[in-house]
């Protein structure tokens, strides 16, 4: 029997998220022996090749290319998982919802203090994803069915989390593992 797929992602975040799954440490062979990585950084696959038992999703949506992995996430994982306050709140990047659009692009490309850009023109090449009015937390865009919060959420927490999800046991932390106080 084969073995179940996992995939994970980072949008609009810092990648700690992906730090702490390693920081599983030694437990990562365990996880190798529990799960196959479908699409993710870690093993550098760019593709679905499956449907996937668990995704992981860390930062939120602040581009369309966010957006549209987002959702390639959600059809091709049977369960999602917002992983961290970027992916659950919008985190840091969020910051910038408090100013609209057009004054961060301005500070970025013409009058910030370090700019240098004669032309005073925003980049605008169709190969840079289109910024959307505002950044998302992953459960705005699509279903989301567990959050795991943290910046960034421990490796004990993700560790506990994946091999109930995998065993199909109920996700039952203990208070430990998810207070932040």
């Amino acid at each position: 029997m084969s073995k179940p797929a996992i995939a994970t992602t980072s949008l609009a975040g810092c990648f700690g998220c992906h730090m702490s799954i390693l920081d599983i440490d030694a437990r990562i062979l365990e996880l190798i022996d529990l799960v196959d990585f479908d699409k993710s950084p870690i093993d550098d696959i760019k593709r679905f090749s499956r449907t996937c038992k668990v995704g992981l999703v860390e930062g939120g949506c602040c581009n369309e290319e966010n957006v549209e992995v987002l959702r390639e996430f959600r059809r091709h994982c049977e369960i999602l998982v917002s992983l961290g306050d970027c992916a659950i709140m919008g985190g840091i990047p969020a910051m910038r919802n408090m100013v609209p659009l057009e004054e961060c692009l301005d500070e970025a490309y013409r009058s910030g203090p370090t700019v240098y850009n004669p032309s005073g023109e925003i980049p605008g090449d169709p190969e840079i994803p289109l910024l959307l009015n505002k950044v998302y937390p992953a459960h705005e865009v699509v279903k989301i069915d567990y959050h795991l919060p943290g910046c960034p959420p421990p490796a004990e927490t993700i560790w506990q989390a994946l091999v109930a999800l995998l065993e199909g046991r109920p996700l039952d932390l203990p208070y430990e593992l998810i207070k932040y106080d």
